[in-house]
């Protein structure tokens, strides 16, 4: 009888201990394999959240946030500078602007209010009677009605590359969106503006005196988003009298890893023209619980392999000292150390990869719940709660809020590399754990195996 053929039949020679090493030994396995699965799907959606969350820097003009401070605009010639910055993907530009009862017909969907009276009185705009603050003290009727929003951007769908567009989420209504480079008289407007003028898509509304079509109708989620007015970059250069100007510009960054490096050539180039910031502190601060799921799930990984091999190599030895007078009879009768060895490797292999099929069904059950369960428990934390954030000065990304409830699409993904890894974790576990118990069998003296016996 051959080596393995003899080893294999070994395997069996006592059941209940084969059948009690085979389920201990498969719950390593499968322990090694969910870790295994988990370590790569929080791993793959580090890479995601770092390639698509908190990788924005954000560029605006010194000292000024929204219309609030004073300073001058940004320029073609300083989008042109940083665009060719190591790492910057792609570039958006806006121009905001407030459009007002003297340069527009439209009708703000936005009652004054309390905030709006103070605001307005702050600013210098005559309020009748005068008085009016927070909580309406002083009363009376107040001549202010608050501006509609106006962006022109490159980038007609991301509401956060302005500080001016009230976050949210962009949804299409009705319509279409116009290309970024267009330079066309055409807008979309918020749902609330819409409603508030009777305006659907093909209607015209008045912008500084010129006839501008509506192309589509969009609803962000927010009060003060639906109420803008979003017109292509070029189109309000023009209509505004502002020739390559711009109040904003965001840098999209390859991943959130070079962020600080391309803040800071950016604030090298433009110097005291310009705040630069962005929000890789928050948005690291935010992938930092998978970053811990991941090391949880590597030192799992590495505690369960090294379990199984423990278990195994104390079968092995117990296996041995069992027949140490049948080694010395092989060894008697001409067996050399490779084969006898060979024989217990088989019986060894065969445990283990028997193990190895329980193991990869229970990774395989397991995989996802254990690791929706990991991503649930360290993302609890109300401080990746955060909500969306407006550009200006806080990242013009997405918000913390969306990236924390975007952690529960985590999928564990199990392909047939993730099979093989398993059952190359179980001959690795095998190997480990036979190779000690068969020195013990290459100590083996048959003479003196015979003369105790």
């Amino acid at each position: 009888m051959n080596v393995a053929s003899r080893g294999i039949r070994n395997a069996f020679r006592n059941v209940i201990r084969t059948f009690s090493i085979v389920v201990i030994l498969g719950l390593s396995i499968g322990l090694s394999l969910t870790m295994l699965i988990a370590h790569q799907a929080v791993g793959d959606k580090i890479n995601s959240v770092k390639s698509s969350v908190g990788n924005t820097v954000s560029i605006s003009p010194a000292g000024v946030r929204g219309f609030s401070g004073g300073g001058n605009p940004l320029t073609e010639a300083n989008l042109t500078s940083v665009q060719s910055i190591p790492h910057v993907v792609s570039t958006t530009s806006t121009l905001s602007d407030r459009l007002t009862s003297s340069n527009t017909n439209l009708q703000s969907a936005v009652s004054a209010g309390d905030l709006g009276r103070r605001f307005a009185q702050n600013s210098g705009t005559t309020i009748s009677p005068p008085g009016g603050g927070f909580g309406g003290g002083g009363g009376g009727t107040i001549s202010f009605t608050p501006p509609v929003t106006l962006n022109g951007t490159t980038a007609p769908t991301n509401l956060n590359a302005s500080s001016l567009s009230g976050g949210g989420t962009f949804t299409l209504k009705s319509g279409q969106v116009f290309s970024s480079t267009s330079s066309a008289n055409v807008a979309i407007i918020g749902t609330s503006l819409a409603s508030k003028n009777n305006l659907k898509v093909g209607s015209t509304f008045t912008a500084y005196s010129t006839p501008v079509t509506v192309v589509g109708i969009f609803d962000t989620g927010t009060t003060f988003g639906n109420n803008q007015v979003v017109m292509p970059l070029k189109t309000v250069q023009t209509l505004s009298s502002q020739p390559g100007d711009l109040s904003s510009i965001t840098l999209n960054v390859d991943s959130i890893s070079n962020v600080s490096s391309v803040t800071s050539k950016a604030s090298n180039i433009l110097g005291s023209a310009a705040d630069v910031t962005n929000a890789s502190t928050q948005a690291q601060t935010v992938v930092a619980p998978l970053e811990s799921i991941q090391n949880i799930s590597l030192y799992s990984l590495v505690g369960a392999v090294i379990a199984g091999s423990i278990i195994i190599l104390l079968t092995m030895i117990m296996i041995v000292r069992e027949r140490r007078r049948e080694i010395g009879v092989l060894k008697a009768i001409g067996g050399s150390n490779v084969k006898v060895m060979g024989q217990f490797m088989v019986e060894s292999i065969t445990f283990t990869f028997m193990a190895a099929i329980i193991g990869i069904g229970l990774g395989v059950i397991a995989a996802n719940p254990i690791t929706k369960l990991l991503v649930t428990n360290s993302t609890s934390s109300p401080s990746t709660g955060l909500g969306f954030g407006g550009g200006g000065g806080g990242g013009g990304g997405r918000g913390f809020g969306f990236v924390r409830n975007n952690f529960s699409t985590i999928h564990a993904a199990i392909g047939w590399d993730i099979l093989l890894y398993g059952l190359l974790a179980a001959l690795v576990i095998a190997l480990v754990g036979s190779g000690l118990a068969s020195f013990f069998i290459a100590k083996i003296r048959p003479a003196e195996v015979m003369r105790v016996e």
